[in-house]
């Protein structure tokens, strides 16, 4: 391996401990603000990412135009939903559990890319959706525990970041990143900054540093992420994002007292290995435009 790829390898997996980190940060806030008021801060936080996308011959106005208007504004749309879904997901779940239904995104891909871009899809894949699938019967265990909103939510920030991969896939070589970068904040923006307007309630000073840390270390996993995937290809960088597991269940049991019990574990076991194993049927057969698809963070 040599010494672009390893440091491509490494911003990857910081990339990812960023974004961690950010989970942590709005799940402190412990729902003391709505989930509109911690979305619209830390998409505008977002928006420090920007000069590092542009390209030299391009304007910072270009985030607004795209040569197809229809998938900007659903990648706007699925910027927003997928925002909210992840930030209610957290609130109200452990973060072991929330990230575990939110790495649903690669099944959600496989049935996505067959329904909308019509890819053959061979029997691995489909193993890896119906263990996915299988995974969170096991950690739900539907009948036999209380679900809640948040699980609900983890479902919607993990179908909505699926939404994106396939929008990229079929429309990454036609429109700038600058552009598909822009969608992604001014949705949350925009769709937050006028449903938080009813009921906003000033942050206190702890709350903005919540706040903040959620915002700005989103922006810094996605400068990492864009930095890794100029050195490695997108179908590499991906399997990193498991990495996050391990820090839900650190943070889990030194900051918020959650627990992990073994039927749980084995569901969220379940569900990594099925999403390695569509990322690495990726790296054998790539979909078209899969090469300039990089990760997406359910945020």
């Amino acid at each position: 391996m040599d010494r672009s790829s390893s440091q491509g390898i490494l911003l990857a997996f910081l990339a990812f401990a960023a974004y961690a980190v950010s989970d942590a940060s709005v799940k402190l806030l412990h729902g003391s603000l709505s989930a509109y008021q911690a979305v619209f801060f830390g998409a505008l936080s977002g928006v420090l990412a920007l000069p590092l996308l542009r390209g030299p011959d391009e304007r910072l106005t270009d985030i607004f135009r795209a040569r197809s208007r229809p998938m900007w504004l659903l990648r706007a749309a699925a910027a927003l939903t997928g925002a909210l879904g992840s930030v209610t997901a957290f609130t109200h779940l452990s973060m072991a559990e929330a990230f575990c239904l939110l790495f649903l995104m690669p099944t959600f891909v496989t049935l996505l890319s067959v329904a909308f871009l019509r890819e053959a899809v061979g029997w691995r894949r489909w193993l890896a959706v119906i263990l996915g699938f299988a995974g969170v019967l096991v950690v739900l265990r539907p009948g036999f525990r209380e679900l809640n909103i948040g699980h609900l939510g983890a479902v919607v920030g993990g179908l909505s970041g699926a939404v994106t991969v396939v929008m990229m896939r079929a429309h990454g070589k036609s429109e700038s990143r600058l552009s598909l970068y822009g969608a992604g904040l001014i949705g949350p923006v925009a769709g937050c900054g006028l449903l938080m307007l009813p009921g906003f309630v000033w942050p206190t000073p702890m709350q903005w540093v919540w706040l903040m840390g959620y915002g700005l270390l989103m922006a810094a996993g996605n400068i990492l992420v864009m930095l890794a995937s100029q050195r490695i290809p997108a179908s590499l960088v991906a399997p990193a994002q498991y990495s996050q597991m391990l820090w839900a269940i650190a943070f889990g049991y030194l900051v918020f007292g959650d627990h992990l019990d073994p039927v749980m574990a084995v569901g969220v076991a379940i569900i990594i290995f099925s999403g390695v194993m569509t990322f690495m049927r990726e790296r054998v057969r790539r979909p078209r435009g899969w090469a300039r698809v990089p990760p997406v963070h359910p945020q």
